[in-house]
């Protein structure tokens, strides 16, 4: 081999040696802040500036992150190191809807129920405590996408009535107890006339007090509540009356349609 090839060769060689020593004291140097990160992870701490909540806050990326590979493989810790003490931190799997660089933006995938009720034990108790079909379904299916998400009633149910729109779900309606009716004194007649069309147009059409009664001062707080006669009318007959005759109805018809008296 020529002298001159030789030389070169050799140079080669340090060039290669002085290289995969820098390679490796780059690896095996401490880093020592976020601005040693950023210069290759430059969207990891963007996404904690601007969404890292406590990650934010009370630590950086070393707290988290102890070496760097390949020197250090197991540099992705899990979770559990430091989130613990509820059912909702023992489940697996945490990165399915938590990205730890901006862990409160909750992305839900699949059909997830169990998981959301270890957090949310009072929707879960009202779901058992009141079966329906929402008691069957993924939590997902209906706070879809982002948590947090609430959708409108009208997304999976027809109103009852065209003049409804979605605040008028919730005067009678809880989502996780969907058949358990109950409403505020405030409650219009039209709302109950959706369903209760029949007993709307009887009170409409009579020409007693009871037309100028709101719906919910007989039928209070709770659905299907029938009061009797007597909680306002009192005994106003004569005793014998009363009692050849123990129904109001058997004269008087109904209470939305007092005009049509028995004979």
């Amino acid at each position: 081999m020529k002298r001159h090839q030789t030389k070169q060769l050799f140079f080669s060689v340090l060039i290669f040696c002085a290289l995969l020593f820098s390679a490796s004291s780059l690896f095996a140097a401490p880093m020592l802040s976020i601005d040693d990160c950023i210069k290759c992870h430059a969207l990891q701490p963007n996404e904690i500036e601007t969404a890292g909540a406590a990650h934010k806050e009370q630590i950086n990326c070393l707290d988290c992150h102890v070496g760097h590979r390949p020197v250090s493989p197991d540099n992705i810790p899990a979770c559990a190191q430091c989130h613990e003490g509820t059912e909702h931190y023992a489940l697996s799997n945490c990165m399915s809807c938590h990205n730890p660089h901006q862990p409160l933006n909750v992305v839900l995938e699949g059909e997830l129920k169990a998981e959301c009720l270890t957090c949310h034990v009072e929707q879960n108790a009202q779901l058992v405590a009141n079966p329906s079909m929402h008691t069957e379904v993924s939590c997902n299916f209906c706070h879809a996408d982002t948590h947090g998400n609430i959708p409108d009633c009208t997304a999976c149910h027809e109103p009852h009535s065209a003049e409804m729109v979605q605040k008028d779900c919730a005067v009678c309606h809880a989502a996780h107890q969907p058949t358990v009716l109950e409403y505020p004194d405030t409650t219009q007649n039209l709302l109950c006339a959706a369903c209760h069309d029949t007993a709307y147009d009887q009170l409409l059409a009579t020409p007693t007090k009871h037309r100028s009664v709101g719906c919910v001062e007989c039928h209070a707080s709770k659905h299907k509540t029938v009061p009797q006669c007597a909680d306002c009318h009192g005994m106003p007959h004569a005793a014998g009356i009363h009692a050849k005759f123990p129904q109001c109805g058997d004269c008087h018809n109904t209470a939305h349609d007092l005009n049509n008296l028995s004979k």
